[in-house]
């Protein structure tokens, strides 16, 4: 499936997602939220209260982009993207950290 810089996912989409309970989340998200002691709670209210810094143009699997919201005070990223039944998809989530991040919001490039 091709897609356009019009698919880009927002915040604001995303947000109307959730609370329409339109979203799957992948075998990998649910072992990585699983992993981090993460309830499907959290990464709603991550997805719900988040911001959006990084967009991804179609990496195979169309656009994507990574939120970052707080669980009790600590950083998580949520990884999600669009299905071709505008469904969104939460593709992974994680608990950013060194090396990989500076800072919760910069890559340590």
């Amino acid at each position: 499936m091709q897609y356009d810089m019009d698919d880009k996912i927002t915040i604001h989409w995303i947000k109307e997602r959730i609370l329409a309970s339109e979203y799957l989340i992948s075998k990998h998200a649910e072992d990585e939220r699983r992993n981090d002691n993460l309830s499907l709670s959290d990464i709603e209210n991550v997805l719900l209260n988040g911001d959006t810094i990084e967009h991804y143009s179609d990496t195979g699997r169309g656009p994507s982009c990574l939120v970052c919201g707080t669980v009790n005070n600590k950083p998580i990223h949520v990884v999600c993207g669009k299905n071709k039944h505008s469904w969104l998809i939460i593709i992974t989530v994680y608990r950013p950290a060194w090396p990989k991040w500076k800072s919760p919001t910069e890559r340590n490039r």
